[in-house]
């Protein structure tokens, strides 16, 4: 996946569509059509990037933002407007309550996929690239090949897709519940245990002899990637 997109949009037809053409473009994505959920959910997922509806029909998409950009844990995930209302002092207003772009509906799937890579390779480009390197582990995300060095690892699909997810957020820790929601394709039934089964075979895979761990534990929290 590139990155995490949240779509708070409470006219379904719009964001199922908007969600669609995304996904074609490897992007995980996430719908709210409510704004009280949708701040809830967004705190618990902390997506990559937000494209959020103006009106909505109990918390206003302005109040969204607003209260996300005054809290310093999600104050920096970047956030586009969608909105009706196109008048230069909505736009303002917008983009002064901390909105970083602004799209008019109707607005073409291209357009939406150009702002998003912007802002996405300004404040988060390795969600985006599609080679990507951490100290000498290096993802291939065209190729789908991992390696480390010059010596190509070998994964299966669930380790591949936790390293893909890992580099994208290097250095953070994440609990066995986060990495169950955001790497395991589906996720019912399957039983936090699992998670530490697939981190020591991807912890095995990765560790060549002579190299430093790069998996790091956190007791009682969860797993990052990590150098130290």
């Amino acid at each position: 996946m590139k990155a995490k997109i949240f779509i708070v949009e409470d006219e379904p037809s719009i964001a199922t569509l908007v969600k669609y053409n995304l996904e074609k473009e490897n992007y995980k994505v996430f719908i709210s059509n409510n704004g009280e959920e949708g701040l809830k959910e967004i705190k618990k997922i902390e997506p990559d990037l937000i494209l959020l509806d103006w009106m909505l029909p109990d918390l206003s998409g302005i109040e969204i933002c607003r209260s996300l950009k005054k809290d310093k844990k999600f104050k920096f995930i970047p956030i586009i407007m969608l909105t009706a209302k196109g008048q230069e002092e909505d736009k303002v207003l917008g983009l002064n309550t901390g909105a970083d772009d602004y799209l008019v509906k109707p607005f073409s799937h291209s357009e939406l996929v150009a702002r998003i890579n912007a802002l996405l390779r300004r404040v988060k480009p390795q969600a985006i690239e599609d080679s990507v390197t951490f100290e000498d582990l290096k993802v291939d995300r065209l190729q789908k090949r991992v390696s480390r060095g010059s010596q190509q690892i070998i994964l299966g699909p669930t380790e591949y897709r936790l390293i893909n997810f890992f580099i994208t957020n290097p250095r953070r820790v994440f609990s066995r519940e986060q990495l169950l929601e955001n790497v395991w394709l589906n996720s019912i039934n399957v039983e936090l245990r699992t998670v530490d089964v697939h981190i020591r075979r991807l912890r095995k895979a990765i560790n060549l002899p002579g190299k430093k761990d790069l998996i790091r534990t956190v007791r009682s929290t969860g797993y990052s990637l990590d150098n130290t």
